[in-house]
C-alpha cells in the first residue's frame, strides 16, 4: 500500500484562518464603523447649540465709571434687568454686619462678590439679576426695611447685599457671572 505524507505547507491548512488575523479584522471594522457613525452624529448634536452671533448677544460690557456712589445702574441683558449698584460705605458695612447663620438663604456679602483684575474682591460694586426669586417681579432699589430692594408684588424684603431678609422669596438675588476687563469695566454673562 502506498503511505499518505502530510506536508504542513499543504493546501489544506493554507486555506484555514489565522485566529488572530480574523479578530484583528474585526476590531479594525469596528473602530471604522464607530468613527464614521460619530462623523455623521457630530454635526446633528453640534448644530442644537447656540450660534455664534446669539453667544456674542449673550454677553455685555458694563462701563461701572457711570455709576456714581449711592447710584444703581439698571442694564437689560439676556431679556433680564441687571443691577449695578455702586455701594456707599453704610451700606457696605450694614451687609457686613448681617448675621449669616440667620438668613434664609446665607450668603456672605463677600460670596456676592466677583475678584476684580488683582484678583481682589471690592465690596463698593454690587452686580446681581434684579428679578424676584420670589415670582419674577422686579423690585424697586433703595427701598424696604432693610434699605437695599424690595419686591412690591408681594412684598419681600432685600438688604443691601441682595440677600432675602423678609417675605416670601426663597433665594437671595441671583449674581451672574461677571469679570472685570479693567478696573471701571465688567463683562456679564
Amino acid at each position: 500500500m502506498s503511505e499518505v505524507i502530510h506536508d504542513k505547507n499543504s493546501n489544506d491548512e493554507l486555506q484555514g484562518e489565522d485566529p488572530s488575523r480574523r479578530d484583528f479584522i474585526y476590531i479594525a471594522t469596528g473602530a471604522a464603523a464607530a468613527a464614521g457613525g460619530a462623523a455623521l452624529i457630530w454635526p446633528m448634536v453640534n448644530q442644537m447649540g447656540p450660534a455664534a452671533d446669539t453667544l456674542a448677544v449673550g454677553s455685555i460690557e458694563i462701563d461701572l465709571s457711570k455709576v456714581d456712589e449711592g447710584q444703581q445702574l439698571k442694564v437689560l441683558w439676556r431679556g433680564k434687568p441687571v443691577f449695578v449698584r455702586h455701594r456707599t460705605a453704610k451700606e457696605i458695612a450694614e451687609a457686613e454686619a448681617v448675621d449669616v447663620s440667620k438668613l434664609r438663604d446665607p450668603q456672605t456679602d463677600e460670596e456676592r462678590l466677583r475678584p476684580n483684575m488683582d484678583g481682589k474682591l471690592d465690596p463698593k460694586y454690587l452686580v446681581m439679576v434684579g428679578v424676584c426669586t420670589h415670582f419674577g417681579c422686579i423690585p424697586v432699589g433703595e427701598a424696604g426695611e432693610y434699605d437695599g430692594w424690595y419686591c412690591p408684588c408681594h412684598a419681600s424684603h432685600y438688604d443691601t447685599a441682595g440677600r432675602i431678609r423678609k417675605g416670601p422669596a426663597p433665594k437671595n438675588l441671583e449674581v451672574p457671572e461677571y469679570t472685570y476687563l479693567k478696573p471701571t469695566r465688567i463683562k456679564v454673562g
